[in-house]
């Protein structure tokens, strides 16, 4: 079926958050993982979200090395693909700093314009702009005035409050004082103040209670899931009864069960892992030469080294991992594909 609409998306968001349960949002940087997010989703009978950095969509843009045209290439590619899905996707873009608000989400936003105005669904579901590096008040700043083009598209945003610890796609977080990794009541406040709660234009909100992007030692991360139950109910205390945030786990590769459906009772719908795909994806490579140069140590057997060969193993193995995120989040056997 075609890739969520933006009324669908909605919908998904919507029954995550009713049914306590969250999606899976998968970064892919290749066409070969976004078939294995796909496969991995139809196999778990979920729908889901598939999502691209901004240096994945440069790296996608191979010479141009533009990231709004690997992104927009990216995007047309899984609209054709994702239409043979049994299950809903929808597309979402990760980790947009300020400093790629004009060269990547505002030509992406100006795109999906163009085909709203042809009667077209947007290009993205949603995007995300990380402002979290920026003082607060310039944050929301910026996220305010991105909400409102994007909210005219019917295009979801995602910001982030406080800092993620850890690296990802270049933004180094590993040092940042430990204080930060956590969102204060007073700032979930104010971007509700700022934001609205909906009333304004729809928003995913990644609140951080201690996550860190990657893998780690046990014992280096404390993450406190109740902490997104604190802000929910400084905000229900605030604003009103039922205002609540929709909440985005990221950093979720490798945590532990217990935390993941902790923050899911919290108000998390959408939790970004990547890190347990690449090692899931390239794991599967390293496996398949290992055991071929055992059986062929003169690496004469052609078909060892196609593409194909080891491209099928690592696509199965990465499906078979989103298969165990929508277990663990609820999301298994859940869409509304069928519904």
């Amino acid at each position: 079926m075609p890739l969520a609409t933006a009324k669908q998306y909605r919908e998904m968001i919507d029954t995550a958050r009713e049914g306590g349960f969250a999606y899976p949002a998968v970064n892919v940087s290749s066409s070969e993982t976004l078939n294995a997010a796909l496969r991995g989703f139809a196999e778990a009978r979920s729908d889901g979200i598939v999502q691209i950095t901004t240096s994945a969509a440069n790296y996608l843009s191979g010479l141009a090395e533009d990231m709004a045209a690997g992104a927009r290439a990216f995007a047309e590619f899984a609209h054709v693909l994702a239409a043979r899905a049994p299950v809903l996707i929808a597309l979402h873009t990760d980790h947009a700093t300020a400093e790629h608000v004009d060269d990547f989400l505002r030509p992406l936003l100006s795109e999906s314009r163009r085909r709203r105005e042809r009667g077209e669904q947007p290009l993205f579901n949603s995007h995300m702009f990380d402002g979290s590096e920026l003082p607060l008040a310039d944050n929301l700043r910026l996220s305010a005035g991105l909400l409102r083009e994007a909210n005219e598209l019917d295009v979801l945003l995602e910001l982030e409050i406080g800092t993620v610890g850890g690296e990802e796609d270049g933004i180094d977080h590993e040092h940042v004082a430990r204080e930060r990794l956590y969102t204060t009541r007073a700032d979930a406040l104010e971007v509700a103040e700022t934001l609205g709660t909906g009333e304004r234009g729809r928003y995913l909100l990644a609140a951080t209670f201690g996550n860190i992007h990657g893998h780690y030692a046990p014992g280096n991360v404390r993450l406190r899931p109740e902490l997104l139950g604190e802000l929910q109910e400084a905000v229900a205390a605030r604003f009103g009864h039922g205002r609540r945030f929709d909440f985005v786990f990221h950093g979720g590769s490798g945590s532990t069960r217990e935390d993941v459906r902790a923050a899911v009772a919290n108000g998390v719908v959408k939790m970004n892992v990547d890190t347990d795909m690449q090692y899931a994806f390239t794991h599967a490579i390293e496996d398949h030469f290992d055991s071929r140069q055992r059986r062929d140590p003169l690496g004469v057997e052609k078909v060892v080294f196609d593409p194909r060969s080891w491209g099928r193993k690592s696509e199965q193995a990465m499906a078979a991992r989103v298969v165990e995120a929508s277990e663990m989040l609820g999301s298994f056997g859940r869409t509304l594909a069928i519904d």
